[in-house]
């Protein structure tokens, strides 16, 4: 809710022990907290708002800590079979003391990961658990624990305003307002490209970028903010992409869901990543002013790339998703598997073409990717990042 924070009416006593959890804050996530025994705490996360579903993003605040204890945290409501929990993927710790003292941010804690099916689920939905085991570095600090590395609503306007500031970037990227969420929050929209030296900017063809439809897959965001970073350097292969491409980026499509702290879903209670064929510009205005955005761009030039960015949970390394017609046309610039082989050749310690799939499942078909496909954009793709 708008303009309430958290209660500070905490007492501490100087016996108890206790931790202290919050998570009333910008993507914060946590619903309720059990103490078992002095260092074992079980964990409930909250389901995306208006639905019963998707418990998989966390991000809380701990204090009243004691360093050096064998803390064990479970959190008992994760509703997906499988996880990367199960592969070496460990959770992220920030301590305010350490950022203090050493600068040391975010980083991976825990031992004795375990994630497993447990016995709480009601009817028909099973549960899973992630438990693990960590020391604290500090007597009496603030700490906070993320599903991945957060990146929230604020972050993203702090970097627009300072692109808006500089004299040399904002010269080459227009920030514009794309629409309103359902909530009110501005939806931006990036055009980036050199101004035309002639007559030859109608002659540029366009990359559509787009970033942050899931709330909890945070590392779409910071691959945005990656590409960004590069495409508005002085590089000279920064200059060139400039002074052949416009780039169109919408850098957020889901505020709402970021700042609440769902994992999935907008307001509405829905996966707006399957909504890209809905007309309901009310619920999905995000959605609806984005495709429309396209359709004018392809209407002004050919489009030669439309990328959404992700993060998976169940698999690793960096791949895409592509559309693949059955009787693909053998023209190797008509082929969808060209660029992430090309990406594969350029960077193959980042980027993983043996896991890119190019099929067009009928549950995609809302989807993003699919939907610019078939609207004639032949390089249309989903990156996913674990």
């Amino acid at each position: 809710v708008r303009g309430i924070c958290p209660l500070k009416q905490i007492v501490y006593q100087k016996e108890d022990n206790t931790l202290i959890f919050e998570a009333r804050f910008e993507s914060g996530n946590l619903q309720k907290v059990v103490k078992v025994n002095e260092f074992e705490y079980q964990l409930t996360l909250r389901a995306d708002l208006y639905t019963s579903r998707y418990m998989q993003w966390y991000y809380f605040q701990v204090s009243n800590t004691q360093a050096g204890m064998p803390y064990r945290f479970t959190i008992v409501n994760f509703t997906k079979r499988n996880s990367l929990y199960k592969r070496g993927l460990r959770p992220l710790l920030y301590s305010e003391a350490d950022a203090k003292k050493h600068s040391i941010g975010w980083r991976r804690t825990g031992n004795e990961i375990k994630y497993y099916k447990n016995n709480a689920g009601q009817g028909e939905r099973q549960y899973f658990s992630l438990t693990w085991t960590f020391q604290f570095p500090h007597d009496q600090d603030t700490c906070y624990f993320a599903h991945c590395y957060p990146y929230t609503y604020s972050n993203l306007q702090e970097y627009l305003v300072a692109i808006s500031k500089d004299p040399v970037k904002s010269k080459f990227c227009k920030i514009h307002i794309l629409c309103h969420s359902l909530a009110g929050n501005i939806v931006y929209v990036l055009t980036i490209t050199n101004p035309p030296k002639s007559s030859d900017g109608t002659e540029r063809k366009a990359v559509i970028l787009t970033a942050r439809v899931h709330p909890g897959e945070t590392n779409s965001s910071w691959i945005m903010k990656g590409f960004l970073d590069y495409i508005l350097g002085d590089s000279s292969k920064a200059q060139l992409l400039r002074d052949n491409f416009v780039f169109k980026v919408v850098p957020m499509l889901n505020p709402d869901g970021v700042i609440v702290g769902n994992h999935r879903c907008s307001l509405a209670g829905q996966d707006l990543n399957r909504k890209y064929r809905s007309n309901v510009k009310k619920y999905y205005p995000s959605i609806w002013y984005t495709r429309n955005m396209i359709k004018r761009v392809m209407e002004e030039r050919d489009v030669f790339l439309y990328c959404d960015i992700h993060g998976h949970n169940m698999k690793k390394n960096v791949f895409m998703y592509g559309c693949e017609r059955k009787q693909q046309v053998k023209t190797p610039y008509r082929n969808p598997r060209v660029f992430p082989l090309f990406l594969s050749k350029s960077c193959p310690d980042k980027f993983s073409f043996p896991d890119c799939r190019f099929r067009v499942r009928k549950n995609k078909e809302g989807t993003g990717r699919v939907v610019m496909w078939k609207m004639g954009i032949n390089n249309s793709y989903t990156l996913e990042a674990s």
